[in-house]
């Protein structure tokens, strides 16, 4: 038996046993991660670099990059390390540092796209008012309040998780550290609080998912009064995948951390984490803005000026 204070490390979720299989995880995660880091760099650099883009749905698309970058940084290059090592082992501190960077960059995004739903609706279904309700001191206001709300839910969960005892051994079921798996470790029904306030976190995400498709029910309608065909298919050719990326995100995102115990699983774990935490900032950026006019345009005035 152990407890926290005893734990230096964590044994993370081991691929395979086999070398070869080992190696082919860590060129895969590495394809996907050096994707996410050229789609979202390029679009960090193009919409700082070019002042035409210097408006409100690219300012959040900016915080959205970077929110992705910050995401997949926190877990991939451990997991490709621990792939081409052959080890499994994190640190106490590095185990930490994971889950508050992780939870932070998660919880920040599901305010972001939030945001970024009612930026789409007052410019398609309220563009008279889209200057008034979406000025830049507006646009500041709501992503400093996503970034905000979602530091003080990570300063709250991670102060309740790493404050309950761990005797249940130092083995996460898990490629890297997050508070499900913690509190399977837990020998106190103190770790009951966590679970009433992942529960109300839960709540409060699917409430901005809630937000996100009602907002895109009223796009999708005032979508369809647009006489043109053309304008219609290009609208719905750009919501759509929209919509189906932010469902994924929130939907497999919500069901690993509410999932019951008696259905996890190792595979399934790994499995409902890679659709949310590494598709999402692999495909935003073709999704989001590679498909876009705008920054395609400023990307070629950048490399061939």
């Amino acid at each position: 038996m152990s407890n926290s204070s005893s734990i230096t490390q964590f044994l993370l979720l081991a691929f395979t046993d086999t070398r070869e299989l080992q190696l082919l995880h860590f060129w895969l995660f590495l394809g996907i991660y050096l994707a996410a880091l050229l789609g979202n760099g390029l679009i960090i650099t193009a919409i700082a670099w070019d002042h035409h883009l210097h408006t409100p749905m690219y300012f959040f698309l900016l915080n959205l990059s970077l929110l992705d970058l910050g995401s997949i940084s926190t877990t991939v290059p451990k997991a490709m390390a621990n792939s081409l090592w052959d080890t499994r082992a994190i640190s106490y501190a590095g185990c930490a540092a994971q889950l508050i960077f992780f939870l932070l960059f998660l919880s920040a995004e599901s305010f972001l796209l939030t945001v970024m739903a009612y930026d789409r609706y007052v410019a398609i279904c309220q563009p008279l008012h889209y200057v008034t309700l979406l000025g830049s001191r507006a646009c500041v206001h709501m992503a400093a309040a996503a970034w905000g709300s979602a530091f003080l839910t990570t300063l709250v969960h991670t102060v309740s998780t790493f404050s309950l005892p761990l005797c249940q051994g130092n083995v996460l079921d898990h490629f890297f550290c997050e508070i499900p798996q913690i509190l399977t470790l837990s020998c106190s029904d103190s770790y009951l609080r966590e679970v009433g306030l992942i529960v109300v976190s839960a709540f409060l995400v699917f409430g901005c998912f809630v937000f996100i498709v009602l907002s895109y029910v009223q796009i999708f309608r005032a979508v369809l009064r647009i006489p043109s065909e053309q304008g219609r298919h290009k609208a719905f050719s750009t919501s759509l995948p929209h919509l189906a990326v932010v469902s994924l995100f929130f939907n497999m995102g919500i069901f690993s951390y509410l999932k019951p115990p008696s259905i996890s699983s190792p595979s399934l774990n790994l499995v409902v984490s890679v659709l949310y935490s590494l598709v999402p900032p692999a495909v935003n950026p073709i999704i989001y803005s590679m498909r876009n006019k705008e920054i395609k345009d400023a990307l070629k005035k950048l490399f061939y000026q």
